[in-house]
């Protein structure tokens, strides 16, 4: 621990790196009953931690090293700490990035002097090019986060925190993607402060750190959500795994909702829009202040970032009264008889309504897609779907279904009667030219498509919802198809939501 405590001192950051302040969130902590400070990394020239490390990294190379010039793959705030750490030290910088990078983020490490490759759909193609351009043209390669430089750079966000907050600390809360500033703050951090907590905090389905440290080794994601895309990272740093799994107290987990709601309590707070993985670490901040009521200290967020693509708002905005546990998504079933909309808006009373779909299907019963927005959603809850229950209609709580809240809410009442052997499958497709012909050319023209639906998100990936019918029989022939394809999905046929308003 004292080697990188020596690297952090001695780090050279501030030829381009500022020194954030560290801002009390005032109305969080009035809700929170406990004093919520964000660090805020956002303010960095690339609005993001990221040029620390970079310029770290890329200041102490050789002269030698300096000439030959210096490569990284990233699709992110990596990028453009690279490419503006090179162009200050008039090093040539050449950036991979994946072909689906959305263009504002070209264009960002293009205006910091960097030269753009673009190669592959996925990040792992982008770094095996780089790899190659590396040794192909005798150039440096600058990791994102598995290097002692980097690290060290990092680090330099712990030193600024307890020279900014000179009394008690509980805890210092650190999103981590490959672990590279949790490595780092907790380097000092810890060792100045041992009784300082210092916890990493990472999105559900992208945990490889929180996986590493309970397996005892380093593991590989099957695959990582792409939300929070600055810290997806299949696999923890080599040496930040080591660091962390010696230093860090605790990793906890945040899924979308929270992290959207975070976004949300830095907007309020701060007027300030922080990216998924910038807000990550106030997520679990948040969930910690609520499970330790008893506490001896500062909780510190660190907004690791505000490289925000502006199409994203309209999912957060969605999104984020869920996570704050303000609103509710429920399919009610009611009876299809004249004056029974009329008696179910009477139970739910003064209550608002954010949301209500519905379309006529035939039958006895119709289903409706229900929002309702509560000021406590977690003590609130039971008591409506109890009340409902009692009153004889059918609830099923739909809050925390990705398919619902992705697309079922859009698609109400589109029912296929007759419609048998239907296949529903929730896929991400890389947001590119040809992404949607790549996959009707890898189905085939064996089946039938019977649903598509998309909605942009912002994201270097799309959600995208397809129903396809294939017999029984069949389908282990379409899964092979879709193995060879590539794209991640997940079988939602037996979804409540798809079941109850759109299957035919």
């Amino acid at each position: 621990m004292i080697e990188y405590v020596r690297r952090i001192l001695d780090a050279r950051v501030y030829d381009v790196a500022q020194r954030t302040p560290l801002d009390a969130m005032v109305r969080l902590s009035q809700r929170l009953n406990a004093e919520v400070l964000l660090k805020r990394e956002d303010l960095q020239p690339i609005f993001s931690f990221k040029i620390r490390g970079a310029y770290n990294r890329i200041a102490r190379l050789s002269p030698e090293a300096k000439a030959a010039g210096v490569i990284c793959a990233s699709a992110g705030n990596h990028a453009q700490g690279v490419a503006l750490s090179a162009t200050k030290l008039g090093i040539a910088a050449t950036i991979v990035m994946p072909i689906t990078t959305p263009r504002i983020k070209v264009d960002a490490v293009r205006y910091w002097g960097g030269k753009v490759v673009l190669k592959g759909d996925v990040f792992d193609e982008a770094y095996a090019h780089a790899r190659e351009l590396e040794q192909e043209q005798g150039l440096t390669f600058v990791h994102p986060y598995d290097d002692g430089d980097v690290i060290a750079g990092q680090g330099t966000v712990g030193v600024e925190i307890l020279h900014q907050h000179p009394g008690p600390i509980e805890a210092v809360f650190v999103p981590i993607g490959g672990g590279g500033l949790a490595a780092g703050i907790a380097s000092y951090v810890k060792f100045l402060r041992p009784e300082t907590k210092v916890i990493g905090v990472e999105p559900v389905d992208a945990a490889s750190m929180k996986a590493a440290i309970a397996a005892g080794e380093r593991v590989v994601l099957d695959r990582v959500g792409l939300f929070a895309d600055g810290v997806a990272v299949r696999q923890a740093g080599e040496e930040t795994f080591r660091i962390c799994r010696e230093l860090l107290d605790d990793v906890l987990v945040a899924d979308t909702d929270a992290m959207c709601a975070a976004i949300k309590d830095i907007f309020e707070d701060m007027r300030v829009l922080s990216e998924p993985a910038g807000a990550l670490s106030l997520a679990g901040l948040k969930a910690y202040a609520q499970a330790n009521p008893e506490r001896t200290g500062a909780l510190v967020a660190v907004n690791s970032g505000a490289n925000l693509n502006f199409d994203r708002l309209r999912h957060v905005a969605e999104r984020a009264e869920v996570g704050e546990a303000r609103e509710i998504l429920l399919a009610v079933t009611i009876p299809e008889e004249t004056g029974s909309y009329r008696r179910f808006i009477q139970v739910l009373g003064n209550r608002i309504v954010t949301e209500f779909n519905y379309r006529y299907a035939g039958g006895s019963q119709a289903h409706v897609f229900v929002g309702l927005k509560l000021a406590d959603a977690k003590r609130q809850k039971s008591e409506i779907v109890g009340q409902l229950e009692r009153l004889g209609y059918g609830v099923v709580d739909i809050s925390a279904d990705e398919t619902a809240k992705l697309h079922v809410r859009y698609m109400v009442g589109g029912r296929a009667p007759g419609l048998t052997d239907e296949l529903v499958l929730r896929f991400e497709f890389p947001e590119r030219p040809g992404a949607l012909l790549r996959f009707l050319d890898g189905v085939g023209f064996d089946w039938n498509i019977t649903l598509f639906h998309y909605r942009n998100h912002g994201a270097d990936y799309g959600r995208v919802l397809v129903g396809i019918q294939v017999p029984e029989a069949d389908r282990p022939r379409l899964f092979e198809r879709l193995g060879e394809l590539g794209y991640p999905y997940e079988d939602e046929s037996a979804n409540d939501a798809y079941r109850l308003f759109l299957r035919g």
